[in-house]
């Protein structure tokens, strides 16, 4: 009777020892991340920036990440690029500053193997996006620098085996929304472009960058639109509580420019796959339809000072909303962890009115 209880047992621990094993393969769907973009997926970078301004490097950043402190991440807690990775099963790929600086200091090889993450607060599609914010990393250099970890993977990894990491891996792409507060602080911008020649423009400029990530192995693409940039907390602030139309107005025009160039480019190249998110239509959901998703608050900052905690940044000094839950914003500009996790659970799953032509999960699979 003993015996049969202990290979009941034995049997028991097998078959739960494989279907965790099953389980946790099935959650790592892909070998690596590779993330470029702004504050919106900045997961430290610009710490390492000496001249920048733009660093969430004070409380109360991080209160709710899982070391309680701040982190370099623009909101609560863990942002979307922690999110997508957490969905993955893999660690939240490393800013890429941080890499170049352990490769400096202990003049050993880093593997750039597991995904590295380039996203800068303050970055934009056009180079001069970042004025505000003295230093950034802009997509194009964001790129370059992918560009120098591709050289040295090609030095370290035979070639079929590297294409085949790089085919496989994500490759995650959110910009956009800097160039569009960039449009709106420059009289010169608004004189020399009208709102649809800046977004096509916008839009092309892009296109080079994801040419380049192709031209180096990129196949599996997850791009965000821009969200109605005129409905965050700075915006309403402008507009006696109410979003901005001009604003919001340019960021649909991009976001339909954007997924224009998508399609065309998908057309010329064959074997890439993507992956666009409609950050608009997913903010606005949340915006119009805050009990479902669990929110009140859809208009102020969590953390700030003034009306709509956003009259003065998130400081030391700032108040701070006690549920972050409930909130949409953390500051005037950037999502709580609980808006960024309904937008990532959307990427993975749908709907199809806020994912599209595939979501995330279909993308994995090809």
């Amino acid at each position: 009777m003993g015996n049969r209880t202990v290979i009941t047992n034995s049997l028991l621990f097998l078959c739960f020892f494989i279907f965790f094993s099953l389980e946790h393969l099935e959650a790592q769907k892909a070998p690596a991340v590779y993330v470029f973009g702004d504050s919106l997926v900045d997961v430290g970078n610009n710490n390492y920036l000496p001249l920048s301004i733009e660093k969430a490097i004070l409380p109360h950043y991080g209160i709710d990440f899982p070391t309680k402190k701040p982190t370099g991440r623009f909101t609560n807690g863990k942002n979307a690029a922690d999110l997508i990775a957490e969905k993955l099963g893999l660690p939240t790929s490393p800013p890429y500053l941080s890499l170049l600086s352990k490769v400096h200091n202990s003049n050993k090889n880093i593997s750039f193997l597991n995904g590295v993450n380039f996203a800068s607060g303050g970055a934009g599609i056009f180079n001069a996006s970042d004025k505000g914010f003295m230093q950034s990393i802009p997509l194009q250099k964001q790129v370059d620098y992918y560009s120098q970890v591709h050289e040295t993977l090609r030095q370290q990894i035979e070639a079929s085996s590297l294409e085949k990491h790089l085919s496989k891996s994500i490759f995650i792409v959110v910009i956009g929304g800097n160039d569009v507060f960039g449009y709106f602080d420059s009289k010169d911008l608004q004189n020399k472009n009208t709102p649809q020649q800046y977004a096509d423009s916008m839009a092309s400029t892009l296109k080079l960058q994801l040419q380049r990530l192709y031209n180096n192995g990129a196949k599996k693409f997850e791009i965000a639109g821009v969200g109605p940039i005129g409905c965050c907390p700075a915006y309403r602030l402008k507009n006696k509580t109410e979003c901005a139309s001009a604003a919001n107005d340019l960021s649909a025009k991009y976001n339909e420019a954007l997924q224009y160039m998508l399609k065309e480019w998908k057309l010329e190249k064959k074997d890439i796959n993507y992956s666009y998110f409609d950050t608009y239509a997913a903010l606005q959901d949340l915006i119009h339809n805050p009990t479902s998703y669990g929110f009140v608050n859809v208009k102020g900052a969590c953390c700030g000072l003034g009306e709509l905690n956003a009259q003065i940044p998130c400081l030391p000094v700032s108040s701070i909303c006690s549920n972050r839950q409930d909130h949409v914003f953390w500051d005037a500009f950037h999502p709580t962890e609980a808006a960024s996790r309904i937008f990532v659970d959307e990427i993975f799953k749908g709907p199809s009115k806020f994912i599209s032509p595939i979501n995330m999960e279909q993308l994995l699979a090809i």
